[in-house]
């Protein structure tokens, strides 16, 4: 197989919905994009994109999953974060989800992550549109 060089600039953002199910769109509009840079799964290879979430203002998405093969996660815009809304795991930030992990995201702001499965995506048990908590006091 040949190299593959793209500019992910030029990509338009698909809808998530795909690979995370209708929970990917919430009320009318997708709040997970995807741009796939690369997609081998067919050769025995993985796959990798750039992840858009964009949860509505006032709300946090909350996505769990299971990894079907080792997942690579960094953030490259935005951040995680805690129920209550607060930057957990900013830019530059890096995750591996190994095979057979249960998980969980959550995102309070616009964040971009570059994912690399080796080889299938992750499996979405659930993703869904919450009220950001108020923090105990």
């Amino acid at each position: 197989m040949a190299s593959v060089h793209l500019d992910p600039d030029t990509l338009e953002w698909t809808s998530g919905v795909p690979f995370f199910g209708p929970g990917a769109r919430y009320e009318g509009r997708d709040v997970v994009q995807l741009k796939i840079l690369s997609d081998r799964r067919e050769a025995g290879g993985g796959i990798a994109w750039l992840a858009k979430y964009s949860p509505p203002p006032g709300k946090l998405l909350k996505i769990v999953a299971v990894a079907e093969s080792d997942e690579h996660v960094l953030v490259v815009e935005g951040a995680r974060a805690t129920k209550s809304g607060r930057a957990r795991k900013a830019a530059g930030g890096y995750s591996l989800n190994p095979q057979g992990q249960w998980h969980s995201a959550m995102i309070a702001t616009e964040t971009i992550v570059f994912v690399v499965y080796a080889g299938a995506p992750d499996a979405v048990e659930s993703i869904s549109v919450v009220d950001v908590e108020e923090p105990s006091r």
